[in-house]
């Protein structure tokens, strides 16, 4: 059967190799599960911005400044 994951490694200043220690043991997770799920975080946090900075830019165009002046144009 085929691996269904890929190993990756990587490497880290001892204090933060113990804090990913730490951190998965209080959370009953495996290092891994600990690391995917920040990376998802931080992948998530970076599409949030890039859509904030999208949607500032749009705003500005249409010269929203508040939650009514977007109420007024897309009723």
């Amino acid at each position: 059967m085929a691996r269904t994951t890929t190993i990756i490694n990587f490497s880290a200043p001892p204090s933060i190799a113990r804090l990913i220690v730490q951190q998965a043991k209080k959370e009953g997770k495996t290092q891994s599960e600990l690391l995917r799920d920040a990376f998802e975080s931080y992948m998530f946090a970076k599409k949030l911005r890039k859509f904030q900075e999208t949607g500032k830019i749009i705003a500005q165009k249409l010269e929203l400044e508040s939650y009514d002046d977007i109420e007024k144009y897309f009723g």
